[in-house]
């Protein structure tokens, strides 16, 4: 769940930045204004705002039935393979118990049942590997959509909010400190979900 969590969280991180860096480049012909003097910076409202990535993620109603998704999926993985696991182990001491007897009628025969046996355990093997990749395409998946969503939203929102930057932060690791005005999490959280629930 961790390791799921800071994948969507580096998705959602990534295209934060790169919208950033999209909006803060001038347009040809802008001119630009001469820099504030400290008294106006501290007074004035900057052109920035930072959203909480972590919070974001928790709330965001998509985020959550997207991981949902893929924990249901995981479960149904984890429980087919515990199933046939419990099968074959069944088997297995079965056949322990047979070759304890000398129930085979003979050896050929207990090397085709062990060789039988062995054949399951390496399929089983694969199985687990199969569904482990088809979660990980489902993770990568539900990261693009994720990202997808909230960068497009992030570009309509400014389109109206006109914000120089738009940074994330992921457990207080890219804003150590930050003034409470420039948190626009909540706002755009409220959107997000607003949006999510229409369709």
């Amino acid at each position: 769940m961790n390791k799921i969590n800071y994948v969507v969280k580096s998705a959602v991180a990534t295209s934060l930045i790169l919208l950033a860096a999209t909006q803060c480049t001038p347009k040809t012909g802008e001119s630009t204004s001469a820099p504030a003097t400290a008294t106006e910076v501290s007074s004035a409202t900057l052109p920035i705002a930072y959203i909480n990535i972590d919070s974001l993620l928790v709330n965001y109603n998509y985020a959550k039935d997207l991981n949902e998704a893929l924990l249901r999926k995981q479960e149904n993985s984890r429980a087919t393979l515990t199933e046939k696991g419990r099968a074959l182990e069944k088997e297995v001491a079965e056949f322990q118990r047979k070759v304890q007897t000398n129930a085979f009628i003979s050896e050929k025969r207990a090397q085709e049942e062990a060789n039988r046996l062995q054949k399951q355990q390496n399929e089983l093997e694969e199985l687990s590997q199969r569904l482990n990749n088809e979660i990980m395409i489902e993770q990568q998946k539900m990261n693009s959509q994720l990202n997808d969503t909230i960068h497009n939203f992030l570009k309509e929102f400014n389109a109206q909010k006109k914000y120089e930057f738009i940074f994330s932060n992921t457990m207080g690791d890219n804003i150590l400190i930050a003034q409470p005005k420039y948190d626009i999490t909540t706002e755009v959280l409220d959107l997000l979900n607003k949006r999510y629930q229409v369709k």
